[in-house]
């Protein structure tokens, strides 16, 4: 697995890196934003730290352009703790938030429990499905998403959130079990940044994200995909979505 830390602080980077080299994983680091996105432009990258201050580029812009480049977990590493600050980071992108000063254990603990979503996500999900006839059609093997024919650009999160719903269409999830779905942990708080993904979620999928159809509240209770799953809807693929045609 190759992991980018982007991080101005060089004892900050290095101790992850030497953690990360522990664990037998390839890492790249960069201290700016620039030069970050042109690795992830050359190099096959598989996850991505972000410290938010950085130099040459905005945070903002460095997140933004890089979930125009792939949709692998993207986590920011801050010491801004305020509530505001991680919704914020979701909206621009981020599947993650872990506020400094960093627990290397915390840090690994979380990577791991990604790792372990991703691999079991891959193994099961080589499949094409079509919902409402076709307005929605999902990819689960190369993670493409159709909605009324045009292809839209979901996060790693994003993705593992309407697997989740598309696996049990009418099931009521809350956010604590999307939450562990995702992250591998249950989220302490309000539930706000879960709330944001699903925010994120629906103005990507839904025409008016104000009044979903695909997405729909259950007040006091969660989330509930609310999509009926076309005839025959299951169809092995080799990556198009073209062969659910």
């Amino acid at each position: 697995m190759n992991i980018l830390i982007i991080e101005k602080d060089v004892l900050s980077r290095d101790l992850l890196k030497n953690s990360f080299l522990s664990e037998g994983w390839r890492v790249l680091t960069s201290s700016d934003g620039l030069e970050a996105l042109q690795k992830i432009q050359k190099i096959k990258v598989d996850l991505v730290l972000l410290d938010p201050m950085i130099s040459k580029l905005p945070s903002d812009t460095v997140c933004k352009e890089i979930r125009k480049i792939t949709n692998v977990p993207l986590l920011i590493m801050s010491s801004r703790s305020r509530e505001e600050d991680i919704i914020h980071a979701l909206n621009i992108g981020a599947d993650d938030y872990l506020i400094k000063p960093i627990r290397i254990n915390e840090v690994l603990a979380r990577i791991k429990a990604l790792i372990r979503r991703i691999e079991r996500f891959t193994k099961k999900s080589q499949k094409v499905i079509c919902f409402n006839q076709k307005s929605l059609v999902i990819n689960f093997e190369t993670q493409e998403v159709q909605v009324e024919g045009k292809s839209v650009q979901l996060t790693s999160t994003e993705f593992k959130i309407l697997h989740a719903f598309a696996q049990k269409p009418g099931k009521v999830f809350s956010r604590q079990d999307l939450s562990y779905i995702v992250q591998g942990y249950r989220f302490i708080g309000d539930g706000r940044t879960m709330d944001a993904h699903i925010k994120n979620l629906r103005k990507k999928l839904e025409k008016n994200p104000r009044t979903p159809k695909y997405i729909v509240t259950k007040t006091g209770a969660g989330y509930k995909f609310n999509c009926l799953v076309d005839q025959a809807p299951i169809i092995e693929s080799s990556g198009l979505l073209a062969e659910s045609s």
